[in-house]
């Protein structure tokens, strides 16, 4: 199916709704474009979906809701960056915790991990959360950071 320049003039425009919906918490506004049949995995030129774009501005509502339709948790942009590791950039922790609760992975994304970025922003509650919700063990770099960043309350394995 080919789609005149106009057709594809409203459906870009309808993409960007949709992104603005996610940033801006207007859940209801976006719950009815993915009833429409709107992909709950949408991405961006950069990679970012929908689910990236509500958890970095903190929108909880929405990204409650694209979490219980089947939005990938770990979904990573063009920049190999996750939700998670946005959330920790942010320091969002309600956010933090509910992609935790839907399988967010604190160890995906190589150098920018959740708990790298954790470590790296000093987000000391979320690292705690991070560190809780993992089996591997704290590489000889991350436990330095921590130790000089003197982190307080940090359990480290």
């Amino acid at each position: 199916m080919e789609l005149s320049l106009e057709e594809e003039k409203k459906l870009e425009e309808f993409c960007a709704q949709a992104f603005d919906f996610a940033r801006n918490n207007q859940t209801q506004c976006l719950q009815v474009m993915l009833d429409a049949g709107l992909n709950v995995n949408l991405s961006n030129h950069k990679g970012d979906s929908l689910l990236m774009l509500a958890s970095y501005h903190d929108s909880f509502e929405t990204a409650e809701l694209l979490l219980q339709r089947g939005a990938k948790v770990d979904q990573k942009n063009n920049r190999n960056q996750t939700p998670l590791a946005g959330v920790c950039f942010k320091g969002y922790f309600e956010m933090a915790k509910l992609l935790i609760k839907y399988g967010a992975n604190p160890n995906d994304g190589g150098n920018l991990s959740p708990i790298n970025c954790a470590i790296m922003f000093k987000r000391n509650d979320i690292l705690s959360l991070l560190l809780q919700h993992t089996n591997k063990k704290l590489g000889f770099w991350q436990r330095l950071w921590i130790k000089l960043l003197m982190f307080k309350n940090i359990k480290i394995k």
